[in-house]
């Protein structure tokens, strides 16, 4: 990222990209100083109506900020929660991405990765004896199966 106002660069450490809804991203940056201190900055990236770009704003987060802005974010959006919409389920939103819905294209698309799941199986399970093999070369009896693939 190059700094606007002295044309220098500033190095990204960390970034987390959140989408949210089908117009709206933010990212969160923790960027370096030169010298090595590290604040956040959280950018909210919206499309625009017309198609035209998108529209950016930002917040840039002090270390000596982080406590006071995380108490004051945690006590607003437990407010909502508790005392504004109870009843409303909020955990209906935690796909993480999983879950991705183009409108436009009237599709919904699920994205799943490194997926391990056990299926347990209830039905006992049959054991066949199988009749040995015949000699190669000789051809198959009527009542053997012949393997067709």
């Amino acid at each position: 990222m190059l700094n606007e106002q002295n044309d220098r660069k500033i190095e990204n450490i960390f970034s987390k990209k959140v989408r949210a809804g089908k117009r709206r991203t933010y990212f969160f940056d923790v960027v370096a100083t030169k010298n090595m201190d590290y604040f956040l900055v959280i950018t909210e990236s919206k499309k625009r109506l017309d198609g035209n770009g998108y529209e950016r704003h930002k917040i840039y987060l002090y270390k000596e900020d982080f406590n006071k802005f995380m108490k004051g974010l945690n006590e607003t959006v437990d407010y909502i929660k508790t005392e504004l919409m109870p009843d409303f389920n909020f955990e209906s939103f935690d796909y993480d991405d999983d879950f991705v819905q183009d409108t436009e294209a009237g599709s919904s698309t699920v994205k799943v990765e490194n997926v391990i799941e056990s299926i347990p199986v209830e039905a006992p399970v049959e054991v066949k004896e199988v009749a040995p093999k015949p000699a190669e070369g000789s051809a198959p009896s009527a009542h053997e199966e012949v393997d067709k693939w």
